[in-house]
């Protein structure tokens, strides 16, 4: 990478629609330039203050391809360990910025901090860019006035607010995972449904009944999905996100790569009575995801 670069830097979780400016910026800038984002993981929190450190919008692979769908020629990962936090402003500036990526211009948030103790904000990189040869171009995360930030979208995903959330990421919010055996009580009551395991350390929506999609492979159905500990039915378990494939029969998904993205939140997890109210009410679910997800 000899050539000179834009380089786009943050955590991009997510890469919502606050990120997304940041990179048509740089599209709109780099005149042939190639365009790099910078990205680090894990989440600094986890190095800085691990009991807060925040579960993920993405996961690194959706986030790599997330970003390269936005414009970015190149990702470059930053492994954020003690080490790498340690490192002063300069060290970061010299090491990274310039001798690796070749930056000729930075473009970050206005929030932006960086090196050890976050001692570097926007004013030293920009007197920093003026030794090194580089120009930085501070943008604010906003889209239509209004700010937009990982952490404000977490809080909206763990609400159970899906919709406003998918307004500002500008896709579903999506869990990765590989379905798994549950306790196959769908299959015995007639809605078969995809156990979602392998999910820690993702951001889960509230418990609740939501319309969305369920993705394995090269297929993609309208789901109804289901988070909670099914409190119907007798004994303990834990949280489980579960998504019944509308329309689908005979489906055979275990140990597969699975994604569910949530489009609409319907209801609370509710207590039946017995199992004929609880079916007539999975059938109102259904019948409302399949209409949500027709449009």
């Amino acid at each position: 990478m000899s050539q000179s670069s834009v380089v786009v830097i943050g955590v991009f979780d997510g890469v919502h629609k606050g990120h997304q400016l940041l990179l048509n910026h740089a599209k709109e800038i780099a005149d042939g330039r190639s365009i790099v984002a910078l990205t680090f993981d894990p989440h600094p929190t986890t190095v800085f203050a691990p009991d807060k450190a925040p579960t993920m919008l993405t996961t690194l692979a959706d986030r790599v391809e997330l970003l390269k769908i936005h414009h970015a020629d190149q990702v470059a990962v930053m492994k954020f360990n003690e080490k790498f936090a340690a490192m002063s402003p300069e060290d970061f500036v010299k090491t990274v910025l310039v001798n690796q990526l070749h930056a000729s211009t930075v473009i970050v948030g206005k929030n932006f901090t960086y090196g050890h103790r976050a001692a570097g904000s926007v004013d030293t990189l920009i007197k920093s860019g003026l030794t090194h040869n580089f120009t930085v171009d501070v943008q604010e995360l906003k889209a239509d006035t209004e700010v937009i930030s990982s952490s404000r979208i977490r809080k909206l995903v763990i609400e159970g607010n899906v919709e406003k959330a998918r307004e500002l990421l500008s896709r579903p919010h999506r869990l990765d995972g590989v379905v798994v055996h549950g306790e196959k009580r769908g299959r015995e009551i007639g809605y078969p449904t995809a156990n979602l395991g392998n999910i820690d350390g993702q951001t889960i929506p509230a418990d609740g009944v939501y319309a969305g999609w369920l993705t394995v492979g090269i297929n993609f159905w309208p789901a109804a999905i289901s988070i909670g500990t099914n409190p119907t039915f007798e004994g303990a378990r834990g949280r489980q996100v579960e998504a019944y494939a509308l329309d689908q029969e005979g489906l055979e998904l275990y140990d597969k790569n699975a994604s569910i993205e949530f489009g609409w939140y319907l209801r609370p997890t509710l207590k039946f009575d017995g199992l004929e109210p609880l079916l007539e009410q999975m059938k109102k679910d259904c019948d409302k995801a399949r209409e949500l997800t027709e449009k």
